[in-house]
């Protein structure tokens, strides 16, 4: 059967937040008589919704840049008003999550083919094809007109009327643009839900057709908003009326027992609440690490890789603040955010260090920590809702490598846990090789550790308890549309 994503069914309004990861030019005729038109001009008007989303999507094609972060700068600077910066981020993370669809149908309409196209261009045109086909609410002469216009200011005549040409076909030919028949089920879902190939292989191999399609498909929806409350300051049922009675639209989570999910809130971070240490804003899948950990006060904890913070803040929150936290990360300036972590939520207990987990065996002394998380550097193929950027930046060998690194943290940290101690292992994937395979591997050579229950007092009903019986929890991002993540609790015989 024939499919087709061209149905404008999709909102114009993510319901997520900015933030939480080319050809050669080619020369018409017109080119060659125009030496300057190699480069984009530079602009002297004030940005536009679709000015911001070209400049962030520019800036991560060509210079490889994270989506959120790039667009956070590109709206701070740009200083839009509430509707076009919602306007800008659905197109950013739209064009990104739909690129496969989109450049299928763009091969079909651009004459030269895509790869000849200027990065500037190239995005220009995806992004407002991604407007046709996607957004219901935004006309499509309003679409063409804001891309030639763009074009104008950017490039020159011959551009702006390509852009206009390429444009207008599609709006003739909407109705076939559609995808082939005949293809096989990595191809079909690659397509439909945009995704690499290789990457839809992979997970049609370890949980078969329909699982992946699930898998894609709500990798492509926005991503909802949801906040942990501050153990230390009050209950989530406290700080759920609270929010109710200053006209938040909020409901507890279905995954974890401190998180609750705003809907329509906006940035939470500029709320009073955030200001003063009531909440954290942190991903539902996120939040059940701490409960796996399950410190108790006065305990020394270690938090291996621990940037931005929030784990960290969990962990220090469920011992009230009591005993000792190191939180360890790679780079300086995310030890700074760990940092702000800590003051904005009034915690004395977290302690920072810039330090290689792979070297942390070196820094403190043998059997030393009660608790140990080590929330593993991973692919992310679980957050691709969030980054949709990813999913196009990781190749298939990247894996091992990736892989081969989780294990020499956890040789190198293992050590520093007591006997009786418990480590909890995390990811923020569902690659199995990172995942299950890694903490086999781990116990294999390991025969001292072994996989303990995760402890699930107080869970919502529909959290996967039976899953926390093994001692291993997988989260989909389509069960309770939220990060994937994955969590294993392992400790060390006495």
């Amino acid at each position: 059967m024939c499919a087709s994503p061209v149905k404008k069914n999709e909102p114009d309004n993510r319901k997520g937040q900015a933030g939480g990861d080319s050809g050669p030019a080619s020369r018409s005729r017109t080119d060659r008589r125009n030496s300057q038109a190699a480069k984009p001009k530079r602009e002297h008007v004030k940005k536009s919704a679709r000015d911001a989303a070209l400049s962030v999507l520019t800036g991560v094609e060509e210079a490889g840049s994270y989506s959120n972060l790039k667009l956070n700068q590109i709206l701070r600077e740009a200083d839009l008003p509430r509707p076009d910066a919602a306007l800008a981020t659905e197109i950013v993370y739209g064009t990104i999550q739909r690129r496969n669809t989109i450049d299928y149908y763009l091969a079909k309409l651009v004459t030269k083919g895509l790869g000849k196209l200027q990065p500037w261009v190239r995005s220009l045109l995806r992004m407002s094809l991604y407007q046709l086909l996607y957004l219901e609410r935004v006309p499509d002469h309003a679409v063409v007109s804001e891309a030639v216009n763009i074009a104008k200011r950017r490039g020159h005549q011959g551009i702006s009327g390509m852009v206009n040409g390429v444009l207008r076909s599609a709006i003739r030919q909407r109705a076939e643009l559609t995808l082939p028949q005949g293809m096989t089920d990595a191809e079909r879902i690659s397509l439909e839900h945009s995704h690499p190939e290789w990457l839809v292989r992979r997970w049609i191999k370890q949980y078969g057709a329909e699982a992946c399609e699930r898998i894609c498909k709500a990798n492509n929806e926005p991503p909802h908003v949801s906040i942990r409350a501050n153990a230390r300051r009050q209950h989530q049922d406290a700080l759920l009326e609270q929010l109710r009675l200053g006209g938040f639209d909020a409901e507890p989570s279905a995954l974890s027992p401190a998180g609750i999910v705003v809907s329509s809130g906006g940035n939470m971070a500029l709320t009073p609440g955030f200001g003063q240490g009531d909440y954290s804003i942190q991903d539902e899948s996120s939040m059940l690490v701490a409960e796996a950990l399950q410190p108790e006060a006065g305990m020394t904890v270690l938090d291996c890789c621990a940037a931005p913070g929030g784990k960290t803040a969990h962990i220090a929150e469920k011992m009230d603040d009591t005993g000792t936290v190191w939180a360890c990360d790679l780079h300086p300036h995310k030890k700074r955010l760990i940092d702000e972590q800590a003051q904005r939520l009034g915690l004395k207990s977290v302690r920072t260090l810039v330090k290689d987990a792979r070297e942390l065996a070196g820094e403190f002394e043998p059997a030393s920590f009660d608790r140990i998380l080590l929330d593993a550097p991973c692919s992310g193929f679980g957050v691709i809702r969030r980054k949709p950027d990813l999913k196009w930046g990781k190749r298939e060998e990247d894996i091992a490598g990736i892989a081969a690194v989780q294990q020499s943290i956890l040789e190198a940290v293992h050590g520093l846990l007591k006997p009786g101690g418990v480590l909890v292992y995390s990811t923020c994937t569902i690659e199995r090789t990172e995942n299950e395979d890694a903490v086999a591997r781990f116990l294999e050579v390991h025969p001292e550790f072994v996989l303990d229950p995760i402890p699930t007092t107080g869970w919502p009903e529909s959290a996967p308890l039976e899953q926390a019986a093994s001692g291993m929890i997988s989260i989909m991002p389509d069960r309770y549309g939220t990060d994937g993540f994955f969590i294993a609790r392992i400790r060390r015989l006495a």
